[in-house]
């Protein structure tokens, strides 16, 4: 599968012409980050699946904003997501553990599925910021993560001190380490795994299917985003195993691949997610990052970045061999 911006003035030739040659090079179906009755339906005319990539936690709608600023995740530091996003402007984290929170995002999910011509839901950012960043990432950002710093830390708003000092005794802001604490950090992981289950059963009542996109493997995941996506109740899982952002070389995405796949236990299908920038236009590597996956018991990989006829060639002969 391919993630997808579509482009809402193309002309349906146009449209259908490049789904018909990403169907003949082996894609299944396709991730739109943006709503097009058009691209959905030329995608699906060309036997393709056509579903809805959408932001989850991370909105930074204007009217979202305005209206609910109470609604956004806290610092360890005090700072709110509406006011002082950590690391760059669109970082704009709701908070899991409220429920006006889930009930926007179980709407949200309601409304997205509710059109006939959308197969299904994709979640992206589900998950908190992130409290370390990937390593290539951190010379952009000047910082060296080391330890989980406070002002990328979430969320430590009134709603999640309160339920964690209901459940513990401790309130998380007076914790000595709280890195270290192994029920503040699994607290947050089942605050998001509440949110992805709970749009699960929307997917559910609508027939309908959903899958995430996920940091790259289930320990990466937990220690830098919290998220616990094995425990998801996902129809398949597209982990991004984006491996010059890890400083790892591509034979990485074969490690990765079955690391998730050995941790899901065949509870659902993995699609290895490849970044197309991250193979400098090396269609061998490619070629050989995509059997890497297959082999290590992939369903199949997802691209992220400019599919032009060389990726699709690559695509088709590897599919083939």
């Amino acid at each position: 599968s391919g993630w997808v911006n579509p482009d809402h003035n193309e002309p349906v030739g146009v449209i259908n012409e490049r789904y018909k040659k990403y169907a003949s090079a082996g894609f299944k179906g396709i991730l739109f980050e943006a709503d097009s009755q058009k691209h959905f339906e030329e995608a699906k005319r060309n036997g393709l699946e056509a579903h809805r990539w959408n932001w989850t936690m991370n909105n930074g709608a204007a009217k979202l904003l305005k209206e609910h600023p109470e609604w956004y995740a806290i610092s360890r530091s005090g700072k709110s997501c509406a006011t002082n996003p950590p690391y760059v402007d669109y970082y704009r984290w709701l908070c899991p553990s409220k429920p006006e929170v889930l009930n926007f995002l179980m709407e949200e999910a309601n409304t997205i599925l509710s059109k006939n011509y959308i197969d299904g839901l994709h979640l992206d950012y589900i998950r908190f910021s992130d409290v370390i960043l990937p390593l290539n990432l951190w010379s952009n950002y000047k910082l060296v993560q080391q330890t989980e710093l406070p002002d990328y830390d979430f969320c430590y708003c009134k709603i999640c001190r309160d339920k964690y000092q209901a459940q513990t005794g401790k309130d998380p802001l007076q914790l000595a380490y709280p890195d270290a604490q192994v029920s503040w950090r699994t607290f947050r992981y089942r605050a998001i795994n509440d949110v992805v289950n709970s749009l699960a059963t929307v997917a559910k009542s609508h027939r309908k299917k959903i899958t995430a996109a996920v940091f790259p493997t289930p320990e990466i995941a937990r220690r830098i985003v919290r998220q616990d996506w094995t425990n998801w109740n996902l129809d398949a899982v597209f982990p991004m195993i984006y491996h010059k952002f890890y400083q790892e070389e591509a034979t990485w995405i074969g490690e990765a691949v079955e690391e998730g796949v050995h941790f899901l236990n065949n509870k659902f299908p993995l699609y290895a997610g490849l970044y197309l920038p991250d193979f400098d236009n090396n269609m061998d590597e490619l070629e050989m990052a995509i059997h890497l996956a297959i082999k290590n018991k992939a369903a199949g990989v997802s691209l992220f970045g400019n599919i032009d006829d060389k990726v699709l060639a690559t695509l088709k002969k590897a599919s083939n061999g």
